[in-house]
């Protein structure tokens, strides 16, 4: 049998234990090398992936957000959300508010100088976006992403049961 694409960058001798090693290695694989590459581009602005996504979620949502709710929106899991609202703020990108009515929820802005900075990533990300994955059609993006959510659905459904 053939040694599939992945077998060969892997230069791995023997097959993949199942079908299902070699996709989830796909992904990842996939995955890590559009990582590397969003990394690049973030750092030329001076901000790690997490950070930008920070900046994304509160410019998208368009009012202030409770950090936990930051945090749950994040696409990659950040487990010390506290520590990254820290470096935004000291770089002047966010800034925190306790709310009056429980001091235990602290609101997250979005500063005037992070929404400069988001414009300035906007086009050279939408290229980046373009650049990995534009050679796909607009079925086969579509149809990607309906695979791919397939397969987190049964993390969902086991975690629920």
């Amino acid at each position: 049998m053939a040694r599939g694409k992945l077998q060969q960058e892997l230069r791995k001798k023997q097959p993949f234990a199942s079908p299902e090693q070699e996709a989830i290695l796909n992904i990842l694989r996939t995955s890590d090398v559009f990582h590397n590459q969003f990394g690049k581009l973030f750092r030329e602005y001076g901000l790690t992936p997490s950070q930008y996504n920070v900046l994304r979620i509160l410019r998208g949502e368009g009012k202030p957000m409770p950090s936990l709710e930051i945090a749950s929106r994040m696409v990659q899991v950040v487990p010390a959300i506290t520590g990254l609202l820290d470096r935004l703020q000291a770089q002047d990108l966010i800034e925190r508010k306790r709310c009056t009515e429980d001091r235990r929820v602290v609101y997250i802005q979005i500063t005037a100088k992070a929404l400069k900075l988001l414009k300035k990533i906007d086009d050279p990300d939408l290229c980046l976006h373009r650049k990995l994955i534009g050679h796909l059609s607009s079925d086969e993006l579509a149809e990607l992403s309906r695979l791919l959510e397939k397969a987190r659905t049964s993390l969902t459904t086991s975690a629920e049961n």
